[in-house]
């Protein structure tokens, strides 16, 4: 006898990297030697002092208690003036920032906190997927939108216009986005937030990439009338090296605040101390020590753009974050297959574009997050493949 699962999750599959990971698990257990370029977990250290704020933390025996639900004043401080020094914004750390387990865990609260069954949701197409899932586990309706190569993967807001959006609650965008690491002009935020003011619905950024491999990092908050509307996710997992760290944040006004606090209060006790205090230390790293990881991912960038050349791949040099989204020629019957013989045949994965949604189903996504002798050997592998085949 089997209980039935509850109907939230019929249309909702297990997390893509969930079943590939177990996948490439069980092939090198086989002992094959697969190379991973495909999820982003980034593999550099959090800065020394970081990892000694939360060794000294933890060593304090009254620092393992339950904490508060909204954070530390001291985090949501370190938070603002981080937010002032990297965006030119001014914050209220009192009741304008919220610290959540990850920002993967804080579009579930956001989903969770405003939709009612039946609400709809425009999600991008391709976008990441996590996105879809919370929306129809939240009981909201979907209502994908194209993000187009030709149009610099950015909304099309004309489009928009034109389509009925009286049903519409909220909107998820993702600048710098992935996969495809574009980035947002200044008049698509301005064109978002007019037309989320116009047609009464939430506007959410995922931010978590604007400092890797970017020279100017934005939040649609700096943006005139933008408080009224949005709300942005940010995270530590990219920019500070600590994704196993379960650290991210939402900033908006405080009734967007609160609305999320009263979902967030009734789902989880708090973020673990010491890991606040390395949060805190971490916002602290230097412009150089910024400088430092994006001069290393540069270097693997390259790696990344000579696979894709050996393949005959097309990718835009202008892309930021830390991830590396091509498209594959034309020749090519099915991206997926392709990814597939590579990974039996060359024991290299690449992600497939299909997973971020049909507007990725031709396209392929490198990761920047192993070693540079790691992409030395998955280029070599790529190369004999391709030699072996007569590709």
């Amino acid at each position: 006898m089997i209980i039935s699962a509850a109907n939230r999750l019929d249309n909702i599959n297990e997390y893509y990297f969930s079943k590939k990971l177990a996948q490439i698990a069980e092939m090198r257990k086989m002992g094959l030697p697969i190379i991973n370029l495909g999820i982003g977990s980034p593999d550099l250290p959090p800065s020394t002092a970081t990892i000694e704020a939360l060794y000294q933390s933890a060593l304090k025996e009254q620092n393992h208690g339950y904490q508060s639900y909204r954070g530390i004043p001291e985090l949501r401080s370190a938070i603002a003036d981080w937010y002032k020094e990297i965006y030119g914004l001014q914050v209220n750390p009192t009741d304008e920032i919220l610290p959540m387990i990850g920002s993967k865990e804080a579009n579930m609260h956001l989903a969770m906190s405003f939709l009612n069954s039946g609400d709809e949701v425009l999600v991008p197409n391709p976008g990441y997927p996590t996105y879809p899932a919370v929306v129809q586990i939240a009981g909201g309706v979907l209502r994908w939108f194209n993000l187009d190569e030709n149009k610099n993967w950015e909304v099309d807001i004309d489009a928009l216009e034109k389509s009925d959006l009286s049903k519409v609650k909220m909107m998820w965008i993702n600048y710098p986005n992935m996969p495809t690491g574009a980035n947002a002009s200044d008049e698509l935020y301005r064109r978002l937030i007019k037309l989320a003011k116009q047609k009464q619905f939430l506007l959410v950024n995922d931010n978590p990439y604007s400092l890797i491999l970017n020279p100017n990092p934005k939040s649609i908050l700096s943006y005139e009338g933008a408080w009224d509307v949005c709300v942005e996710l940010n995270s530590f997992s990219k920019s500070h090296n600590m994704p196993g760290w379960r650290l991210g944040y939402m900033i908006g006004k405080k009734d967007y605040v609160d609305t999320v606090l009263k979902f967030k209060s009734n789902m989880d006790s708090g973020m673990f101390l010491p890991i606040q205090h390395a949060a805190i230390e971490a916002l602290k790293n230097t412009k150089e020590w910024h400088h430092n990881q994006n001069e290393e991912y540069a270097k693997r960038r390259n790696f990344a753009y000579q696979i894709y050349d050996l393949l005959h791949c097309k990718y835009d040099k202008n892309q930021v974050g830390m991830f590396i989204w091509a498209k594959v020629p034309d020749y090519v019957a099915s991206a997926e297959q392709m990814i597939e013989d590579l990974l039996q045949k060359a024991h290299v994965f690449i992600t497939p574009g299909l997973i971020f949604g049909s507007n990725g189903n031709r396209y392929l996504r490198i990761s920047l997050c192993s070693k540079p002798e790691v992409y030395q050997e998955a280029l070599q592998r790529v190369q004999s493949y391709l030699k072996q085949h007569s590709i």
